[in-house]
């Protein structure tokens, strides 16, 4: 996704969700299954089926766990008074370390359960939550620079070029012929067309995780674990140059790419607090829409919605109730959900002149 952003790309739906699902999904289970194959590998007597109820106990459990913890983190966030707001990142740094341990200790996935706290955790509005999501991309950003840079220092260059054959041709295998024939079977019975698919067969990246998981058999003692780290590297470095670079112009080959939605950052921010249930959100005026060219006075809207700004074009504009609305200006306004609801479905139904004009042009 960050390579779309960068070229201005963004995907059609559903691709988006489900690609944010697989990529944060797949990690707990490479990192089962790397684990069970070392355990495989190391503990003789072990066989795939002392593995799969362990597969069972790890989802499970830490399904269950990442989806309590979210809602019990939502309210211990809403309520819990502290005195600084830098204290909050720090909070919720401590509820993910405890979220991933309370899952380790019941047997189940550490990294599911922190992943589904911050799924579920992302669609719920709590204190102080955009100032949050500023500090994590932030330490993420860092988290994956530090990542590479000591994986890095690993790698021996001079290793790489003994390896280079039979990596390329697993790097083949993987995007030619493991990733495609996963991709059809797992999407056999969805709405998905075969463009959509394609795409999906095609943007299997690798990253940081398959190179962290490389270390494993390092760590584990493994025979030629030193050959397998580095052949895990070259696929994940093949697979960056190669899918990395062409996403872009895969996704507007297969006609599966739409313009990105670069909204204007409003000179505004609201903090959600317990004393009023209402949010800061954006509604766009639609070119058809029934209240272009009426002042916002005569809309009648709810006594709950309040419109703090518009942004029009390359301006903002002040709203007073003579304030005329134009096609496609982005109204922020200050509302409780019933009445946010009951406004967009004015703001947003259509001219029925309009319509009517259409159509007798069109019999004409």
């Amino acid at each position: 996704f960050s390579i779309l952003r960068s070229k201005g790309i963004s995907l059609k739906e559903p691709l988006r969700p489900l690609l944010e699902l697989e990529s944060g999904s797949n990690d707990p289970m490479a990192i089962f299954l790397t684990t069970g194959m070392i355990q495989l590998l190391t503990i003789p007597g072990t066989t795939i089926w002392d593995i799969v109820p362990l597969f069972f106990t790890q989802m499970i459990v830490g399904g269950l766990v990442g989806y309590v913890m979210a809602r019990i983190s939502v309210g211990i966030m809403n309520r819990l008074k502290l005195g600084y707001e830098g204290l909050y990142p720090v909070l919720m740094l401590a509820l993910v370390l405890l979220t991933y341990g309370l899952a380790v200790l019941g047997r189940g996935s550490g990294f599911l359960a922190a992943y589904l706290l911050g799924l579920v955790m992302s669609k719920e509005d709590f204190l102080h939550r955009r100032s949050m999501l500023r500090f994590y991309d932030g330490m993420a950003w860092l988290m994956q620079i530090i990542v590479f840079l000591v994986l890095g220092l690993l790698v021996f260059p001079s290793r790489l070029l003994g390896i280079a054959g039979s990596s390329l041709l697993i790097s083949a295998a993987l995007m030619l012929v493991a990733r495609p024939v996963s991709v059809f079977l797992g999407m056999a019975f969805s709405r998905s067309s075969l463009r959509e698919k394609l795409f999906v067969s095609w943007v299997g990246l690798r990253g940081a995780v398959p190179v962290i998981l490389g270390t494993y058999p390092l760590m584990a003692g493994i025979p030629q674990a030193d050959v397998i780290f580095h052949i895990v590297f070259f696929i994940v470095l093949t697979s960056v140059l190669l899918q990395g670079t062409s996403i872009p112009l895969v996704a507007r080959w297969l006609k599966v790419d739409k313009p990105l939605d670069d909204r204007r950052p409003f000179p505004i921010e609201y903090f959600s607090t317990n004393g009023f249930p209402g949010k800061l959100q954006e509604i766009v005026v639609p070119d058809q829409s029934a209240v272009v060219g009426r002042p916002i006075v005569e809309l009648h809207l709810p006594d709950e919605f309040l419109i703090i700004l518009i942004a029009r074009g390359n301006r903002f504009v002040l709203p007073s109730g003579g304030t005329i609305l134009e096609a496609k200006d982005t109204l922020l306004v200050l509302s409780d959900q019933n009445s946010f609801e009951q406004a967009q479905a004015q703001i947003t139904a259509t001219d029925p002149r309009q319509n009517t004009s259409k159509e007798n042009g069109s019999t004409t």
